[in-house]
C-alpha cells in the first residue's frame, strides 16, 4: 500500500463507522449502505482507484471472518438442523451451479460449459453477514437463522471446489470424473482434519504454556490463519479447515481459556470483524470503475442483462431448493428422525429462498481467475464474469437486502421452536442459579461463614432473591439504580486519579475495569 493513499484508508474508516451507525439508526444492512457508498465514492474525482488483490480477501480477510462466524455459531443448532444446512451448503451450490453453467452456456455468445460452471461456482454461494445484519433488526423464528449461520459457514467452500474443479476444465479442456471425485473428498476430509489437528494443538499450547489473558488472544489471532494456510499448502479446503477447527476451539474452550481471556477474545474479534466486514463491503463499491474499464468490446447494457439474468436465476434456483428441502423432509420423516416433523407451509420455504444475498467470496473468486491461461492466451470471457459477478452482488444487496424486512413482516411467521419470552427464561434461571448458590454454600462451606464475612454476605444476597420476588417484578427500575451506583464510584475513581498526581493509575483503571465487568454483567442479567 502506497504511503499517499494511507489518509484515504483512515477516512474509509471513519465513512465505515459513521455509515454503520447509519443503518443501525435507520434499520438497514450495512452492507447494503457501504456497497452504495462505495460506488459513489469511487466517482468522486480524484478518488484513488482501488485494485482488489484477491490474495488479500482469501488470506486476510476469510479466514478470521470465518473462524469469528465459526465460534459465535451454535453447535446444537448446528447439529439439529445438520442435513438441511449441508444440503443447502453442498447440494443446492452444486444444482445452482449447474443451472447457471446450462444458462449462461444458451444464453450467454462464447459461454461454454466449463465457463457456465465457473460462472456458478463463483455466484452460488450466498453471504450471510447481510442477512444477518437484516436479521438483526426484525424478530424472526430462530431456526432461520440457525441455518443462515451454518450454511454460510459451508457453502464458500463448497463454491470455492467447483470454482477450482471448473478452472482445471477451462484451463485443459477436459475433466476427469474419477480425479475430481478423489479431489473433492481430499479437500474434504483433509480440510476438516488439518483444522481439528491445528485446533487441538492450540488447545495444548494454551494449557501447557505460561500465558496471560493478552497472549490468549493473541494466540486465537493467528490461529485461523496456520489453518487455512496449511490445508491450502497441501491443497485441501482451507475454509472447512477454518471452520472445522474454530467450531471445536469454540466448543473446548471453556476448558482452556479463562474468564478474562474470554471477555477480552470476544471484544477483540468484534472490533477486528466489525473493521475487516465494514472494508470488504466498501471495497467492492469501490472497484466498480476497474470492473467497468475491463470490459472492453462488450456493450455496457448487455453486459448488464446478462447480469441481471443470472441473478434471477440464482433467486429461482433458490427460492425453487427451499421448497425441494421441505418436500425431502416430509418424505425423509417416514424413514428416518427429522429435525421438525411438522409442515412449514409456502412461507417459511419462500422466506429462506430470499435470503441469497452475494458477497465478498464471490468478487474476489472472479478476481482470483487469472488473465491468461498456460499458454499465454487470454483467459476467455474474463472480464465478463468479474462485471457479471458485480452487478449479482449489488443486485442481491440492494433488492432482496432492501425488501427481505418488509416480506418478514407481512409473512409474520410464528416461532414454533421458542414459544416463552425471553425474560421469562432469565428470570427462572437466575432463581435456579441462586438456589445452586445457596445450596452449594451451606452444604460444603457452612463452617467458612463466621471466618469469612464476605462469603456470608455472598449468601445472604443470594437468599434475598430467592425469598423476594421483588427484584423480578421490578428488574429496570433495579438496573437503573445499580447502574447510578456504579457511575458514582466510577465518577470518584477519575476524580481521584486527577486529583492525585503521585497516584499509580493502573490501580485506578484497575478499578475502572472491574466497574466495567459489574456494568456488562448487570446488563447482561437485566
Amino acid at each position: 500500500m502506497k504511503m499517499d493513499v494511507f489518509p484515504f484508508y483512515l477516512i474509509l474508516v471513519v465513512v465505515i463507522v459513521l455509515l454503520i451507525m447509519l443503518a443501525k439508526k435507520i434499520k438497514i444492512a450495512y452492507p447494503i449502505l457501504l456497497v452504495l457508498a462505495g460506488l459513489a465514492i469511487s466517482f468522486i474525482p480524484g478518488t484513488p482507484q482501488l485494485t482488489i488483490d484477491p490474495e488479500l480477501i482469501f488470506f486476510i480477510f476469510l479466514p478470521p471472518l470465518l473462524y469469528e462466524a465459526a465460534w459465535a455459531t451454535s453447535w446444537k443448532e448446528l447439529w439439529r438442523w445438520r442435513r438441511i444446512v449441508f444440503g443447502f451448503a453442498f447440494v443446492v451450490v452444486f444444482f445452482t451451479s449447474c443451472v447457471v453453467a446450462f444458462i449462461a452456456n444458451h444464453f450467454i455468445p462464447g459461454f461454454s460449459l466449463a465457463l457456465g460452471f465457473l460462472l456458478g461456482g463463483i455466484v452460488s454461494p450466498p453471504d450471510a453477514v447481510s442477512a444477518g445484519a437484516i436479521l438483526k433488526f426484525i424478530k424472526v423464528p430462530k431456526r432461520f437463522s440457525s441455518l443462515l449461520e451454518g450454511e454460510s459457514l459451508l457453502n464458500d467452500a463448497s463454491s470455492l471446489i467447483v470454482f477450482r474443479f471448473a478452472m482445471v476444465a477451462v484451463a485443459t479442456g477436459q475433466f476427469v470424473w474419477h480425479q475430481a471425485t478423489l479431489s473433492f473428498f481430499w479437500m474434504c476430509l483433509g480440510g476438516v482434519g488439518i483444522g481439528l489437528l491445528i485446533g487441538y494443538v492450540f488447545i495444548k499450547m494454551h494449557e501447557i504454556l505460561p500465558t496471560d489473558a493478552t497472549i490468549d488472544v493473541v494466540l486465537t489471532l493467528v490461529a485461523p490463519f496456520f489453518m487455512y494456510i496449511a490445508a491450502e499448502e497441501v491443497h485441501a479446503s482451507g475454509v472447512l479447515s477454518v471452520v472445522a477447527g474454530g467450531l471445536y476451539l469454540a466448543y473446548r474452550q471453556h476448558s482452556f481459556l479463562g474468564s478474562t481471556s474470554r471477555i477480552q477474545g470476544v471484544s477483540v474479534w468484534e472490533s477486528l470483524c466489525f473493521l475487516l466486514n465494514g472494508f470488504v463491503f466498501m471495497m467492492i463499491g469501490l472497484d466498480l470503475p476497474e470492473i467497468v474499464g475491463n470490459l472492453g468490446d462488450t456493450d455496457l447494457y448487455t453486459a448488464i442483462g446478462y447480469g441481471v439474468l443470472i441473478t434471477v436465476v440464482l433467486i429461482v434456483v433458490r427460492i425453487i431448493a427451499a421448497y425441494g428441502a421441505v418436500v425431502t423432509t416430509m418424505v425423509m420423516k417416514n424413514f428416518i428422525p427429522v429435525a421438525d416433523t411438522k409442515n412449514p407451509g409456502w412461507k417459511g420455504p419462500l422466506l429462506l429462498g430470499w435470503t441469497g444475498m452475494r458477497g465478498v467470496v464471490s468478487l474476489a473468486a472472479a478476481l482470483s481467475i487469472p488473465m491468461t491461461l498456460e499458454d499465454g492466451t487470454a483467459f476467455p470471457q474474463r472480464n465478463l464474469i468479474l462485471f457479471i459477478t458485480f452487478v449479482v452482488i449489488l443486485l442481491t444487496l440492494v433488492v432482496q437486502g432492501l425488501t427481505l424486512p418488509f416480506l418478514i413482516r407481512q409473512l409474520k411467521i410464528e416461532d414454533p421452536d421458542f414459544t416463552r419470552p425471553e425474560k421469562e427464561i432469565d428470570d427462572e434461571i437466575n432463581i435456579q442459579m441462586a438456589r445452586i448458590a445457596v445450596e452449594k454454600i451451606k452444604n460444603e462451606y457452612s463452617d467458612k461463614l463466621e471466618q469469612f464475612p464476605v462469603l456470608k454476605d455472598q449468601l445472604s444476597h443470594w437468599e434475598k432473591r430467592l425469598e423476594s420476588t421483588e427484584i423480578i417484578f421490578h428488574l429496570e427500575e433495579y438496573r437503573k439504580i445499580h447502574l447510578d451506583v456504579l457511575n458514582s464510584q466510577r465518577a470518584y475513581l477519575l476524580r481521584r486519579n486527577s486529583e492525585e498526581l503521585l497516584l499509580d493509575e493502573e490501580i485506578i483503571r484497575k478499578h475502572l475495569r472491574y466497574l466495567d465487568l459489574q456494568e456488562e454483567k448487570l446488563m447482561a442479567k437485566f
